[in-house]
């Protein structure tokens, strides 16, 4: 058994598309822009887990997005091998970061805005 997608609540998923790949580099797996469907996949696993953007207009999927974002709480973990790059290219397209990279005891970690209602974890994993 292994993850083949999973769902993240976002405000508006035709603007989240737009901004998950045009912005954020990922590449498209469906968008059915009438039926607000919209998944992703990460340009270095084509064929890995997607990433449906589900709108958050149900009263619990909106509270529980909000309150994830109000607490300062990412709602998912996105995993590099080159974090300093990557946040000078996200930077550079105006991705705002909320958390510079910062060692932890695990590797390193920053936290930016997804430009749709939530927090994200970039993070590189350290090996040993």
């Amino acid at each position: 058994m292994k993850i083949a997608m999973t769902g993240v609540y976002v405000n508006d998923p035709l603007e989240a598309f737009k901004h998950y790949t045009e912005t954020l580099g990922f590449l498209k797996k469906i968008f059915v822009p009438e039926a607000m469907l919209a998944v992703v996949v990460s340009p270095e696993a084509p064929d890995g887990p997607a990433l449906l953007l589900e709108p958050s207009d149900h009263p619990i999927s909106k509270a529980y997005q909000q309150g994830l974002y109000a607490a300062g709480i990412p709602i998912i973990v996105m995993g590099t091998q080159t974090l300093e790059d990557d946040y000078a290219r996200l930077s550079a397209k105006g991705v705002i970061f909320r958390k510079p990279p910062t060692k932890t005891d695990w590797g390193m970690e920053a936290v930016f805005e997804d430009n749709c209602g939530n927090l994200i974890s970039l993070s590189q994993i350290s090996q040993g």
